[in-house]
């Protein structure tokens, strides 16, 4: 079945809020949309509200045909105690959902309830239409096609971050909707999983609405992009891919600019203009009182005839002021202005490996000997599962080695951003949180660093689990501003920012000068980032290149 939706003069908030207004589109069969904005502009809200997640404050949503079945994958898949990879797979197809309802509408059929034929007859139909049949031999085949090898009955409690990840591409390889409304799929997927991702996507006969900051993965998969600005309170639409939608946004906010220029040019001139033409009448009026008592008619008539034209002119140019089309001055944009604090160079030798091994179930890492130097800018790469973080882990000394020596030098500091932005899942306040981190700076100044990252006063004072994934990344990059660092460790940095902040982010490193280690699977990154070292992880080994 292929499917339509309409959604017409959205609007949406939070509380006094205003999110957007006035949206309209239309996301038809092979329609792959992507939804940008930074992070709050209402992305995540607005694909809650076309799957009919949440009601909108204003406006409509039609599905054509009413029974098309929409899925709704969101950002961060949920791992719940005590289910298992299999029973994941099928909530996330949208399958377990479609059982439950059939074997209700089964119970009712044996019960002889009145309508339990047709309802039977839907079920069954939706059961079908969502793969139900077949999924779990199809999900035993793309598990192993994936490289999740661990077995579908494994508590998805019990995966790894990157197996966490296959199982989450899996549910999505897996689906059979009529329309898909993705939310940041690409996060923590490895490149294969990127390419694999995006063939998929490029193959749908299905619409697609998908939100993702992996600028490649646009690049190569959208056919349109709707921006949320939040900063003009605007909502546009742009036909053509991701590359021409940012020429076309280059070019309509020069000549937004260039229109509020002229527009203030000409009312500057015409008030300066008015202005002059005020204070000639004036000084004629002043002059014909002054001189009043002169026998001159002739004179006192020509005064005053002048004082009348100049209060003529100025009439007229207030009302040519009156008449300009008003242009509105373009508000700018929220940026992420980051710079990252450095604290004094360490020795010169950093961190060091010596036939280092881990060995954790099935997995094994090593021996591996690796030394990183004062001022290395090294870039880690390598499939999901393969050890990245466990040779993050390993140099910084977090981890018990079962066989070698790790080493970290002197003096050195450690900055991290790392995948699970650990330090803001608690039940503190993020102000607590982030004191407790940096416990040299004031309350107030702390305040004032998260405002600079987007995070104002609504946010401060919350638990910090209860923020977006976006917001506790930003979390975690205030905090490499609030304290000095001289090894930087960003191990997938780009998850969950918006694509203004990535860009940011990219400027930051450029201009950091201590030593870095970076793990990321974003591919403009990687172009975008200078380093001095590649080391690439496969299957718990590391090569140099």
């Amino acid at each position: 079945m292929t499917a339509t939706l309409v959604a017409k003069d959205l609007a949406a908030g939070h509380g006094d809020r205003s999110l957007f207004t006035g949206l309209d589109l239309v996301v038809a069969p092979g329609d792959v949309i992507g939804l940008v904005g930074v992070n709050g502009a209402g992305k995540s809200t607005l694909l809650r509200l076309l799957a009919g997640l949440d009601r909108p404050e204003h406006g409509e949503l039609r599905l054509s045909p009413p029974a098309a079945n929409v899925g709704h994958l969101p950002q961060e898949p949920e791992r719940r105690a005590g289910e298992n990879v299999r029973e994941f797979l099928a909530r996330r197809t949208g399958v377990a959902a479609a059982q439950i309802a059939m074997d209700e509408a089964t119970t009712a059929l044996v019960e002889g309830a009145p309508g339990a034929d047709d309802a039977y007859a839907t079920s069954l139909e939706r059961w079908l239409a969502l793969g139900g049949a077949d999924l779990d031999e199809r999900a035993e085949d793309t598990a192993a096609t994936l490289g999740l090898t661990v077995g579908l009955e494994l508590p998805m409690t019990a995966l790894s971050g990157g197996q966490a990840a296959r199982a989450g591409l899996a549910s999505l390889l897996l689906s059979r909707y009529d329309l898909f409304l993705l939310d940041e799929p690409t996060n923590d997927l490895d490149l294969d999983g990127l390419d694999r991702l995006e063939s998929y996507v490029r193959g749908l006969r299905a619409g697609t609405v998908v939100v993702s900051h992996d600028r490649e993965f646009l690049t190569r998969t959208v056919t349109k992009v709707l921006e949320l600005d939040l900063a003009q309170q605007q909502v546009t639409l742009f036909g053509g891919g991701y590359t021409a939608y940012l020429e076309e946004r280059e070019t309509a906010r020069r000549h937004a600019r260039e229109e509020y220029e002229e527009y203030a040019d000409k009312k500057s001139a015409l008030e300066g203009r008015a202005q002059m033409q005020r204070g000639w009448m004036d000084k004629g009026v002043k002059n014909a009182r002054r001189k009043a008592g002169d026998n001159d008619k002739l004179g006192r008539k020509f005064r005053s005839e002048a004082s009348e034209k100049q209060a003529a002119k100025a009439r007229q140019t207030q009302r040519m002021i009156e008449r300009l089309d008003t242009v509105e001055e373009p508000r700018k944009e929220w940026e992420l202005r980051m710079e990252i604090a450095a604290a004094p160079r360490s020795g010169s030798v950093v961190a060091t490996l010596r036939e280092a091994a881990v060995r954790r179930g099935g997995f094994a890492f090593g021996p591996a000997s690796l030394q990183i130097d004062w001022a290395d800018r090294v870039a880690i790469t390598g499939a999901n599962g393969s050890g990245k973080s466990t040779l993050l882990a390993a140099l910084l000394g977090r981890l018990p080695l079962d066989s070698g020596s790790a080493h970290l030098g002197p003096g050195v500091v450690v900055g991290e951003v790392d995948q699970a932005r650990g330090l803001f899942h608690g039940p503190q306040t993020l102000l607590d949180a982030f004191c407790a981190a940096v416990p040299d700076t004031e309350p107030a100044e702390v305040r004032t660093l998260l405002a600079k990252f987007g995070l104002k006063a609504a946010h401060v004072l919350r638990p910090a689990t209860t923020l977006s994934p976006g917001e506790r990344t930003r979390a975690a990059l205030a905090l490499l501003q609030g304290r000095g660092v001289n090894l930087l460790v960003l191990d997938e940095p780009t998850n969950h920012l918006d694509l203004v902040a990535i860009e940011q982010l990219e400027s930051a490193l450029d201009s950091y000068n201590g030593t870095l280690l970076l793990v990321t699977h974003d591919r403009r990154m990687l172009e975008a980032v200078r380093t001095t070292r590649r080391i690439r992880v496969t299957d718990g080994r590391i090569t140099e290149s």
